[in-house]
């Protein structure tokens, strides 16, 4: 019964991956892309749990760790490369 009911719960998280993926390509400013890339990596942590918990091999939930901290540290490299290039840099003559 809970085998069943994990089942479905990845097979929703893959729909809502597949969604983020969708928004992410066809977002309509970057930061709506940039949501959408974070809620994808966060899916694929929770991916990756659940897929431990089915197989009891406690092995993947290291890489799920390891995921989260690369997307974590990916985000905010993204997220300060987009805020640096996003602000003009105008400095008028007097």
């Amino acid at each position: 019964m809970t085998i069943n009911m994990f089942g479905v719960a990845s097979a929703a998280m893959i729909v809502t991956m597949v969604l983020a993926l969708i928004r992410a390509m066809l977002g309509p400013t970057v930061f709506d892309r940039v949501l959408a890339l974070n809620m994808f990596g966060t899916k694929t942590v929770l991916l990756i749990s659940v897929v431990s918990f089915l197989t009891h091999r406690t092995d993947f939930l290291d890489v799920a760790l390891m995921y989260s901290l690369m997307n974590f540290i990916g985000m905010v490299a993204l997220l300060r490369f987009t805020t640096m290039s996003a602000t003009p840099f105008n400095q008028e003559s007097e």
